[in-house]
């Protein structure tokens, strides 16, 4: 079964923006998460972009295709991963030419005093809906997001900085509390919260019905996360319960120890028979059975203990 990146993936493939710039800025950010540029004798310049995703190789191809309307000449190769799960990976090459330069021309990859610096992008990046298809473009590239039953994560990862601080910067724009960290090497953008988490893949086009099966996840956790910390309580208060009436079971065995239970008024005697027959009761139930108010039951209990205070003191017996 795919993970549940692979099926956000899988749907956002499908979404392609009705305007020009909107297909431009998509494919510029998925360039960026996985391309290279080659170039050959005529210094005509072609594009490299592997993926271990089928969907998202026929989506470069949808985009590649549809940025030059004379047509641009590509391949697609599929490999085995060498790695551990052998994924595919598929590879899609617009080889060396005067279409494909023309597309990272109009990019602004070859304006760019590197070809690595991300930040021309914001040429391309005027209108809002040019914004969320660069995201989108972004995640489909280099991003991944837990499934709602686990912690909620959602993340963009790539080795450039400034293409990170550029995605953070319109996360930001787009009122989203992203955060932006490294580690071995790469760049990390990132999503914790469930509600900007959902908002985030509302916005670059994930269907309904993916985005309810979402949040119904995300109601059971939090139901199971509440029943368990109620049951967490519970259990806190049951055992306070119990470590104190063994604490005041040992207060009315010391008073009979040292000859003080008989001498207890009436209604101490009373409470301090019925705790060492009900070990287990609770003040409340203590309080039922002798038809009084659980206050009460507590107040006389605390002069037993003092009394048993008392006695540890005059004998110097540690607690």
């Amino acid at each position: 079964m795919p993970s549940f990146a692979s099926q956000v993936k899988n749907e956002l493939v499908h979404v392609l923006g009705s305007q020009v710039c909107c297909k431009t800025a998509e494919l510029a950010a998925l360039l960026r998460m996985g391309a290279t540029i080659s170039f050959n004798s005529k210094h005509d310049f072609g594009i490299n972009f592997v993926t271990e995703n089928a969907a998202v190789a026929r989506k470069i191809l949808t985009l590649l295709k549809a940025s030059v309307p004379q047509g641009i000449h590509t391949e697609v190769t599929v490999r085995r991963s060498r790695r551990l799960r052998k994924h595919n990976n598929y590879a899609v090459r617009a080889t060396p030419s005067p279409e494909a330069s023309s597309i990272l021309k109009k990019l602004g990859f070859l304006t760019a005093k590197n070809l690595l610096d991300a930040g021309t992008d914001r040429n391309i990046l005027q209108n809002d809906c040019c914004k969320i298809a660069y995201l989108r473009g972004a995640f489909l590239g280099g991003g991944s997001v837990n499934k709602p039953e686990g912690e909620y994560h959602l993340e963009f990862v790539t080795d450039n900085y400034t293409f990170a601080k550029l995605i953070r910067d319109l996360c930001h724009e787009l009122y989203l509390p992203v955060g932006l960290t490294d580690r071995k090497n790469v760049y990390i953008v990132y999503l914790k919260e469930s509600e900007a988490i959902l908002e985030l893949l509302a916005l670059i086009g994930v269907e309904e019905s993916l985005l309810q099966a979402f949040e119904s996840a995300r109601n059971l956790k939090e139901i199971r996360n509440q029943v368990n910390r109620l049951v967490n309580c519970e259990t806190a208060n049951l055992q306070r319960a119990i470590n104190a009436a063994m604490k005041q079971i040992e207060n009315i065995n010391l008073l009979i120890k040292y000859d003080e239970y008989d001498e207890l008024p009436k209604v101490l005697k009373q409470t301090a028979n019925l705790r060492l027959n009900n070990p287990e009761a609770s003040l409340t139930e203590l309080a039922e059975l002798l038809n009084c108010s659980r206050s009460a039951i507590n107040h006389r209990m605390r002069k037993i203990d003092a009394l048993a205070m008392q006695i540890r003191k005059d004998n110097s017996i540690k607690e």
